[in-house]
C-alpha cells in the first residue's frame, strides 16, 4: 500500500499551518506510522524549529530537487521518534525554486516507503500554494474563527475542489476561545462549519502551552496533560480512521473554573 500525501492548508498566515503540520505528524508517528513532514514555504522555514531540529539540517529540499544530494540524505530523523522525519525548506531561496511537477516526483518516491507524508503549505495562493498542493490527495484547511481567517479558507476551499487529485479535504478550527465564544465576541465553531460548508476533523482549543513548546522545540502532543495537544492526537486517530468524539472545551479548568465557581456563588447569594 502507498503512503497517503496530506497537505495542510489555509490561505492566510499565522492561523496554525506550522504548528498543526508538526503536532499532526508527531501523533501520527507516535501512533507507529512512518511519517515525512515537508517544509515547502521556502525562504521562510519554520518547521524545524517547532521540531528542534534546526541545527540538524544540512540539506534542503531545494538540495534534493538541484541534485546536491539524494532524497535519504535530506531526510533529518526526530530526536526522540525515529518514525519521524524531516525534509527542511531552503531558508536563501524563494518559493519559485521548487515547481509543482518536482515536489510531486518527490511525494511520490516518498509514497513507497513511508505511510504519511505532511506537506506544510505556505500561505496565500500563489505560487507555492499551487506546488505545495502538487503531490497531495487529501487535505486538511486550518483556520481560527477569525472572518479574515474563515474567508481565506473559503477560497482555498474552492481552489482545492477544483483540482482533481484532491479526493477530500477537512477542517481543522484551530484556537478556540470558549469564553469569547459565549460573550458572543468569537465565532463558535458551529459558525465556521456552516459558513464553510466543510467536514470537521478537529477543534482545538487556544492554548498557550503551544507557545512554550514551540520556543523549546518540542511539539504540544508530547504534553500529556495539554489540552491542544490532546486534540491534535484525537486529529491524528480520525485521520487513521477512527471515530473519536470531539472533545468538551466549554468546561473551565484551573484557575478559570476557580473564578467560574466563585462568580456563582456569589450570584446564588444575590
Amino acid at each position: 500500500m502507498t503512503g497517503r500525501v496530506i497537505v495542510i492548508t489555509s490561505g492566510k498566515g499565522g492561523v496554525g499551518k506550522t504548528t498543526t503540520s508538526a503536532n499532526i505528524g508527531t501523533a501520527l508517528a507516535k501512533n507507529g506510522a512512518n511519517v515525512v513532514l515537508i517544509d515547502t514555504d521556502i525562504g521562510l522555514r519554520n518547521l524545524d524549529l517547532l521540531l528542534g531540529l534546526e541545527n540538524r539540517i544540512v540539506y534542503t529540499l531545494v538540495d534534493v530537487v538541484e541534485e546536491r544530494c539524494k532524497l535519504k540524505q535530506a531526510l533529518v530523523k526526530d530526536k526522540k521518534n525515529p518514525n519521524l522525519c524531516l525534509l527542511a525548506a531552503a531558508q536563501t531561496r524563494d518559493k519559485s525554486a521548487v515547481t509543482a511537477e518536482q515536489l510531486k516526483k518527490i511525494t511520490d518516491q516518498l509514497k513507497e516507503e513511508y505511510d504519511f507524508i505532511i506537506v506544510d503549505c505556505p500561505a496565500g495562493i500563489e505560487e507555492g500554494f499551487k506546488t505545495a498542493i502538487s503531490g497531495a490527495t487529501e487535505a486538511i484547511v486550518v483556520t481560527t474563527p477569525e472572518m479574515s481567517a474563515v474567508r481565506d479558507a473559503d477560497r482555498i476551499i474552492g481552489l482545492l475542489e477544483a483540482k482533481e487529485e484532491i479526493k477530500s479535504y477537512k477542517l481543522l478550527v484551530n484556537r478556540v476561545r470558549p469564553s469569547m465564544v459565549q460573550a458572543n465576541d468569537m465565532m463558535s465553531v458551529e459558525d465556521v462549519v456552516d459558513i464553510l460548508s466543510c467536514d470537521l476533523i478537529g477543534i482545538i482549543p487556544e492554548d498557550t502551552g503551544i507557545i512554550t513548546s514551540t520556543n523549546r522545540g518540542e511539539p504540544i502532543v508530547n504534553d500529556e496533560n495539554s489540552q491542544a495537544g490532546k486534540a491534535y492526537i484525537n486529529v491524528a486517530r480520525r485521520i487513521n480512521g477512527e471515530e473519536v468524539p470531539f472533545m468538551n472545551i466549554d468546561e473551565p479548568k484551573g484557575f478559570a473554573a476557580f473564578i467560574a465557581k466563585v462568580k456563582k456563588f456569589f450570584k446564588a447569594k444575590d
